[in-house]
């Protein structure tokens, strides 16, 4: 009989607490796993130490799924075989602007159950909070890095109807905000969250015009981007 897969959600800062932003019931499932799929070996043992002891942490194997697999197929097997195995991302929730979502569909195809939980995700909770509509939106993971692509492609987004959605690498945070305070027609809705769940958590929404005469300091930070130039 085959096993089961749990999408567990993951922390957006590894620094906070736990209960605050993950439920409760995180703990059981991951008590019950008998393995980890992981983007990286580090950060699935961080989150293995948040809920085990180092005994029983040690026994948890790591497969991992990145942009480096090749062969997503062989992640199934343990649980072809009837074992329990988790998904975890980096940070957030998996399948969400990270890898997994060609696992869960292969897991689909086996007769593999899957299982998710609520957890954070900085996509969605920028969305709450950006006052942007949230009837009709689209999300776009990371644009192009070189111009004029980015250009084409962000002017492109700002004629769609509806909310559009994207992040950056956080390094490139700033740069962003400044091309798109050059580039935006001037009514067009833009929000900015920046390292959301954290202390330094920022979220401001203007139109493109008086972000040209806001200050808003910006380091590498992870920011979320949406604008809305149909309103």
């Amino acid at each position: 009989m085959p096993g089961k897969l749990y999408l567990l959600p993951n922390l957006l800062d590894e620094t906070s607490p736990t209960d605050l932003f993950l439920p409760i019931s995180i703990k059981g499932a991951v008590a019950s796993i008998q393995g980890l799929i992981v983007e990286s070996e580090k950060a699935g043992r961080r989150y293995l130490r948040r809920f085990l002891s180092h005994e029983e942490m040690a026994k948890i194997p790591l497969s991992l799924l990145n942009e480096h697999t090749r062969n997503i197929s062989e992640l199934l097997q343990p649980m072809q075989r009837g074992e329990t195995w988790g998904l975890l991302s980096d940070a957030g929730l998996p399948c969400i602007a990270d890898p997994g979502a060609d696992l869960v569909w292969l897991s689909h195809q086996e007769n593999i159950a899957v299982e998710t939980f609520v957890g954070p995700s900085s996509i969605w909770m920028a969305l709450q909070l950006s006052g942007l509509g949230g009837q009709l939106f689209s999300f776009h993971g990371y644009l192009p890095r070189e111009s004029p692509e980015l250009e084409f492609k962000i002017r492109e987004l700002e004629q769609r109807p509806g909310t559009q959605i994207w992040i950056e690498a956080p390094y490139r945070s700033a740069k962003m905000l400044d091309l798109l305070k050059k580039i935006l027609q001037p009514s067009t809705q833009l929000c900015v969250a920046v390292s959301l769940t954290t202390p330094k958590q920022r979220v401001v929404s203007q139109t493109a015009a008086r972000w040209r005469t806001t200050p808003f300091p910006l380091d590498k930070e992870p920011a979320v981007f949406l604008i809305d130039g149909l309103i």
